[in-house]
């Protein structure tokens, strides 16, 4: 099925938790494929925020299942989205 980001978004809102899995081209050109979900909380070792805000780049910080570590989902070059053993095409 073909979504939008805005779309995507939404779907990965509303997994409420659930794990998902992604792919998207990093900053190196190559892809990858993520497995992760919201609902964990970061926290920060020094005190300090992000010098910038996520939304504002698109992008969205999720838990990493594999690496067991917090990672940016940039939906500008999200390619592939599965929930609930669903694929969806991003176009």
């Amino acid at each position: 099925m073909n979504i939008t980001t805005d779309k995507a978004k939404e779907l990965i809102k509303q997994t409420n938790g659930r794990i998902f899995s992604s792919t998207f081209i990093k900053k190196d050109n190559t892809i990858r494929t993520l497995t992760a979900r919201l609902g964990k909380r970061y926290k920060s070792n020094t005190g300090r925020e992000a010098p910038y805000k996520a939304k504002e780049y698109n992008l969205l910080p999720v838990y990493d299942m594999r690496i067991k570590a917090f990672r940016m989902l940039n939906f500008n070059t999200l390619l592939t989205l599965t929930i609930n053993k669903t694929n969806y095409k991003i176009i």
